[in-house]
């Protein structure tokens, strides 16, 4: 069958040459798979799809897939070759765009191509890359298979340029789907016409089984179109209605993934499924199916029993857009007005997450506008858009004192030409549920500061928990806590029955979160109400967290807002009556400007305002050590060897016998024994982790290694049987062994053996420096390092000349340990100079000189300074001028050298580290 010439496209794979080829192993089909197999082999072969190929770098199997009504489809399993192309980031068209494009014309065309992807031929150097086996030999493709990554979008990419003159106006195209459509019918003719010279000159086959000419209505993309507008596939639906009570997790998330598949025609779709989301809290089978869960899937059967015909706006349409808000989700539909109805576009609807449930219903129903422009984008961007509302959502949006999140969302909309308007009487079923903004109890707006406030709640307040006399004097109090950069405090306004306001500010000299600066105002207004002795008061305050956990709406979980609500509930008991109601932070901006006041104090003000400074807060959190006293893998050894107690299970009494014959018990303790090692002390996984933290950090901790780490803690006399994995994931951790770890820029050289004759011996010499200058104006230091042993000497020096360098090898080394039979150290000129050669030559001992150049060739000293500064590097931190009070402490004697595992310290009369002063041996 001809195709697409390549001079016009070909499929290119773009392999990556980094990943490896796969060769899949061949499997085995049983007989009929095989015999549908040859036979589609067979038919590729003689159309010349496919050809025979010899040594592939890339090879897969044959997959046969069962056809809906009969006969088998072969597919070739590319899951290997397909993560080894990158993708192609070529644009696929939006499907909801292409819709609304399509419905509202007179007659449609529906066209499919035959084999569309097998009209496109593979790029030559690609064709062996898709080789396939079967059971006669191997074949790979010469034009595009199904199944590779990125074939749709080079289909995409080929009808886009063939059809570019009439897609948008005569035609859209969605890859293999094409739909030519006509307001009239008398155009239809014409317009087939010219997508049929397009596909008659670049020999594109379409498939006559799947094609509809001239039709009023069909189905293009999921959606049924038509001159009236879109409808839901009716699959779809019949889908949800078929089904059965949902008895598994695994039903419930299919009946959600159906109504998301149709959610663009379903009104509220989120709060009509919020029963279901609950029910998914049981367990992977049992799922709590309750009767609010029931119901809700009886109304939604009954809703996608009657969806709603949506409409498509035209060029020039006024949108209007209706919002509402639930406790749980945000909702909103998109309606076109057409010879004086309602008709709807679109339906939003979105779940409120973490924050976003705690925000003000105001703020929430802006949220709604939001998330409505993100969604329906094109929608907003190419008509005018009213938005009904009998909320001041305009004024929240555009004054400018509002939060930061609304101050994004008012430039998010600043793009679009929204207008704000009353909401008229509804007359359409398909804003039926938008009746109402807020779906759930809203507070409503609290009175001016000295105009007298109605304590009578309604419907739409916050419930009270105490029942106000209003024969008896109230007293009216207005709360906020600010906490930002500046500082924190709290502002109160506290009104007495005969409107006479008391102004006060709080600074607090601590840090605090602003929910507990809201707490703190409010105890500090109920302290100063209880001053006054007032019996009846009703609050008001614009932080819902405070209100809501007061009124038991809310749980305190936090051990500090648990404090805070405590010691609130216990001052409102000392009255009488109270009552206290959240309110828009624009409608308590009295005390709002004290708490900035407050907070800042650069604000200056006409009258006198008392300003209190709080030195701490009014609660503490207690401070709780948690003890774990859970079993240990020393339990079952000491229950054995104490009262020869094992566990019910054989295999592991066996194994605990086995175990406890390497330790024993002295005074209570359980103790390791060892060949050549003394008893070690036995430690919980607890204790092993403080031992480990004072020996790596503590006050002698020098941040080695995780094996010199372990080591350290069994010569302290300590074990435990994950002590090495233990110290590794310490190390691990570590901030500072992380941060200045080092950093291996060349591989390794080969290890060249020293050979030193006996202990101290052979010593090297080297300098460290210049380093930051520390107290006495030192900033080099001078390392002798002992081949044999490892022991290193170290001293600061103010200057590095050969008279100093001549002290300390007399005083550090041969005055301590003895002369020396030779010295290796580079060709620095403190150290080839005649002063210090004579000194050498006269006590006998030999000066070995490093290659230039070639530091290697002193290699053990060199080691010996990277450990040094490392180990400074992890103790210093910001002080970096007292490194010489650190250097006795940055003991390299007490690294265990892997060659002999012994420290230096064992090879020289066993000399005690402060380290043994801490943590001193069981024995």
């Amino acid at each position: 069958m001809p195709g697409i010439s390549p001079d016009v496209i070909s499929h290119r794979l773009s392999v990556n040459p980094a990943v490896r080829p796969v060769r899949q192993k061949r499997r085995a089909y049983d007989p009929e798979r095989y015999e549908a197999m040859k036979a589609e082999v067979d038919r590729l072969s003689s159309i010349r799809f496919i050809r025979e190929v010899d040594y592939p770098t890339w090879l897969a199997n044959v997959v046969m897939v069962r056809k809906p009504r009969k006969g088998w489809r072969m597919c070739v399993d590319y899951t290997n070759l397909n993560r080894a192309c990158p993708k192609d980031s070529f644009p696929l068209p939006r499907i909801d765009q292409l819709v609304d494009a399509t419905a509202g014309h007179a007659l449609l065309s529906f066209m499919d191509a035959y084999s569309g992807y097998n009209q496109i031929f593979m790029h030559p150097e690609d064709q062996a890359h898709t080789s396939f086996i079967t059971d006669r030999c191997l074949y790979c493709y010469k034009v595009m298979p199904f199944g590779l990554k990125n074939a749709g979008a080079t289909y995409q990419r080929l009808v886009n340029h063939l059809f570019a003159p009439l897609i948008g106006t005569t035609m859209e195209v969605y890859v293999d789907d094409m739909l030519v459509k006509s307001r009239t019918a008398d155009q239809h003719i014409p317009n087939l016409s010219a997508m049929f010279t397009i596909l008659k000159q670049y020999k594109m086959r379409l498939n006559p089984t799947k094609c509809a000419f001239g039709v009023a209505s069909g189905k293009f993309l999921g959606f049924m179109i038509s001159q009236r507008g879109i409808e839901a596939n009716p699959e779809k639906i019949q889908a949800i209605l078929d089904m059965t009570i949902p008895k598994t997790v695994k039903d419930i998330q299919s009946l959600t993934g159906r109504v998301a598949a149709l959610t663009r025609f379903i009104s509220k779709a989120t709060d009509r499924c919020a029963p279901f989301f609950k029910a998914l809290k049981g367990t992977k089978r049992n799922i709590t199916w309750t009767a609010e869960c029931e119901t809700a899937f009886s109304e939604l059967k009954e809703y996608m029993g009657r969806a709603p015909l949506l409409s498509t706006p035209e060029h020039g349409d006024i949108l209007v857009v209706y919002l509402s808000v639930s406790a749980s989700a945000v909702s909103s539909v998109l309606i076109r007005l057409k010879d004086n109805a309602e008709h709807p576009v679109h339906y939003v609807s979105k779940a409120l997450q973490d924050a976003e449930v705690r925000y003000p219903d105001i703020e929430k129903l802006a949220f709604a506008l939001v998330v409505s422009a993100r969604r329906l984008r094109p929608y907003f961007q190419a008509h005018t858009i009213h938005v009904l509302t009998n909320q001041p959502l305009r004024q929240v949006l555009q004054k400018p004192e509002t939060s930061g999140r609304l101050v994004k969302w008012a430039i998010e909309l600043g793009e679009f030409d929204i207008h704000y308007k009353p909401r008229p009487a509804m007359r359409g079923q398909a804003v039926a549920d938008f009746l109402s903004e807020f779906t759930e109890p809203q507070a409503s707006a609290a009175p001016q500061l000295i105009t007298e406030p109605n304590p009578s709640p309604s419907q739409d307040q916050t419930p009270t928990k105490n029942t106000l006399d209003l024969t008896q004097p109230l007293w009216t109090l207005f709360v906020d806590g600010s906490s930002n950069a500046q500082g924190c405090g709290a502002g109160l306004v506290l009104v007495s029955p005969d409107k006479v306001a008391l102004e006060y500010a709080l600074r607090f000299n601590f840090q605090a979160s602003n929910n507990e600066a809201e707490y703190e105002a409010l105890l500090a207004g109920l302290r100063l109400a209880k001053e006054m002795d007032a019996r009846q008061i009703q609050i008001f305050s614009d932080s819902q967290l405070v209100v809501h956990q007061v009124n038991q709406d809310f749980t305190a979980k936090d051990a500090s807002m648990t404090a805070y609500l405590q010691h609130a509930r216990h001052l409102l008991a000392t009255f009488h009556a109270h009552s206290i109601r959240q309110v828009p932070r624009s409608e308590n901006s009295h005390a709002d400007a004290l708490a900035r006041l407050a907070s800042a104090l650069e604000q200056g003000t006409g009258r006198h305002i008392h300003i209190e400074f709080l030195a701490q807060p009014s609660t503490q959190a207690p401070l709780i050590c948690t003890i774990d006293h859970s079993p240990t893998w020393m339990d079952p050894i000491l229950q054995f060897l104490q009262n020869q107690t094992l566990p019910a299970d054989p295999a592991e009494a066996r194994r605990v016998r086995h175990r406890s014959a390497r330790y024993l018990v002295i005074n209570g303790s359980l103790y390791k024994r060892g060949f050549s090692l003394p008893y070690l002390r036995c430690l919980t996984p607890e204790e092993g982790h403080y031992v480990l933290r004072e020996i790596h950090e503590g006050i002698c901790g020098n941040h080695s290694g995780a094996r010199s780490l372990a080591h350290k803690a069994i010569r302290q006399g300590y074990f435990w049987p994950s002590l090495h994995t233990d110290a590794q994931a310490f190390t691990q951790k570590c901030d500072k062994c992380q941060r200045f770890a080092n950093i291996p820029q060349l591989p390794a050289e080969p290890l060249t053996a020293m050979v030193s004759p006996w202990p101290f011996a052979q010593w090297g010499l080297d300098l460290i420096g210049p380093m930051p200058e520390g107290k006495g104006q030192v900033k080099y230091a001078v390392v002798a390092v002992d081949y044999f042993t490892k022991w290193a000497e170290a001293e600061a020096l103010a200057t590095i000349t050969a008279a100093r360098i001549e002290s300390f090898v007399w005083q550090n080394i041969i005055c301590r340990f003895g002369i020396p039979n030779s010295i290796v150290t580079d060709n620095g000129r403190q150290f080839d100079n005649a002063k210090f050669k004579q000194f050498c030559s006269n006590l006998k001992i030999r000066l070995c000189f490093a290659s230039p150049a070639h530091p290697q060739s002193n290699g053990q000293v060199e080691a010996v300074n990277k450990i040094i500064k490392k180990t400074l590097k992890t103790k210093l931190d910001k002080a970096k001028g007292c490194w010489p009070e650190l250097l006795p402490e940055v003991s390299h004697q007490s690294i265990s050298p892997r060659a002999s595992a012994l420290f230096p310290a064992e090879d020289s009369a066993h000399l005690t580290t402060k380290l043994d002063s801490i943590l001193a041996r069981p024995f």
